[in-house]
């Protein structure tokens, strides 16, 4: 029989329980950022989150790698589960060594790692009956970690599915980008596919901003969504040359287009959308602990900013000429891209640029058949097969 008790041991398993309650609470319940400096869950993912990107670094596949990146998201929210289980356990067994009141089946000594089984059983719901606790005290915490036993279970229950369907609303709008800005998106494909919509300007102009509404109101679902469960952004999409991230930043770059000015088009609710938009970028990088780069490449140097207009021009979108309206693009683009760029090295996503230099396929355009099918018919024809341009080769 255990019978002696440790105030140590107590107030230390005490202290563990309240830590991982508390830090549970935060993460599943409150809907809000916390800010306090040190948080289990944060310290979890540092510690899991580094080795996996560095191991990814040594992969030199790309689509092996983003493979591999994209494992860490659902098995880091399965570990974290099983971290917290395993820590109320122990914590439950600290309490339990200290306060004593136990007997074992054939009067074996009681040893702490013969307690912590007692707590893994009881905290699980077994009940084998070998380790019996004979003091009220020591009931009376049995009873309370049964019942944590069984508000886990129903943690793991409701906190899944919520997370997977905030992950499905996130990716359903980023699917619908590919056909409208290209596999990866890009900010000049947006809206250069856009201007061709209508032959009436005013058609275009509600075709706009109907997209930048809905993007709009993308971005705010993703900030809430990500702040309240932050692991989803470690979620990668389905394809890898798309991205939650990839996706925010075309949208600031569209918007930040329109807003530097493209004549014909009304800049009212590019701005709304900019602004949410921005305000995503910076929350976010916050939540992944992102750190300022000051070296961080330049994403438009003067020939890719020609290119760009250039583009536009071709489709009859006319931007604003002159150092005004150059400053005013780099002004815009100051106030979201440090952020972006130094939350896509952190996750290790690859960022899509202003344009693509050559045509690209879009990842609707791209089937495991489309080859064979494409030589047979051409062949019927008497010509030869295209080469493909670019792509993800099957869904």
């Amino acid at each position: 029989m255990n019978s002696h008790g440790s105030i140590l041991a107590t107030v230390f398993g005490a202290i563990i329980i309240w830590v991982v309650l508390l830090d549970a609470f935060e993460t599943v319940v409150l809907p809000r950022r916390v800010t306090r400096h040190f948080r289990l869950t944060a310290w979890f993912y540092r510690r899991t989150w580094i080795p996996w990107r560095n191991l990814a670094g040594r992969i030199r596949n790309f689509s092996r790698q983003q493979s591999f990146l994209g494992y860490f998201g659902p098995l880091s929210l399965i570990m974290l589960l099983a971290f917290w289980a395993a820590t109320l356990i122990i914590g439950f067994a600290l309490v339990q060594y200290g306060i004593g009141g136990h007997e074992r089946l054939g009067n074996e000594p009681i040893t702490f790692g013969r307690i912590v089984y007692h707590s893994g059983e009881t905290f699980f719901t077994l009940g084998y009956g070998d380790i019996v606790p004979t003091s009220g005290l020591a009931r009376a915490f049995s009873v309370l970690e049964a019942f944590m036993g069984f508000a886990f279970l129903g943690v793991v229950i409701g906190y899944l599915p919520v997370v997977y369907a905030s992950f499905s609303r996130r990716e359903i709008q980023i699917s619908m980008l590919d056909a409208r800005a290209g596999s990866p998106p890009t900010a000049t494909e947006l809206l250069v596919r856009l201007a061709g919509t209508s032959e009436n300007p005013a058609i275009e102009q509600m075709v706009l901003d109907e997209v930048l509404r809905d993007w709009e109101r993308w971005a705010g679902e993703l900030l809430e969504s990500h702040i309240s469960y932050p692991v989803l952004s470690f979620f990668r999409s389905q394809h890898s040359n798309q991205s939650w991230l990839g996706s925010l930043m075309v949208m600031l770059d569209v918007t930040s287009l329109v807003i530097t000015g493209i004549e014909g088009i009304h800049p009212g609710q590019a701005r709304l959308t900019f602004a949410m938009a921005r305000h995503a970028a910076v929350d976010l990088a916050q939540v992944v602990n992102a750190r300022y780069d000051p070296q961080a490449a330049e994403r438009l140097p003067d020939a890719d900013f020609d290119a760009l207009r250039e583009a536009l021009a071709a489709a009859g979108l006319k931007l604003r000429t002159g150092d005004e309206a150059r400053q005013k693009l780099a002004k815009l683009r100051s106030m979201y891209e440090p952020y972006v760029h130094s939350t896509a090295r952190n996750l290790m996503v690859s960022l899509p640029p202003w344009k693509h230099p050559a045509k690209m396929r879009d990842n609707w355009q791209a089937g495991p058949w489309d080859r064979i099918i494409q030589a047979k018919g051409l062949a019927v024809l008497g010509q030869k097969p295209l080469q493909p341009q670019g792509g993800e080769d099957h869904f």
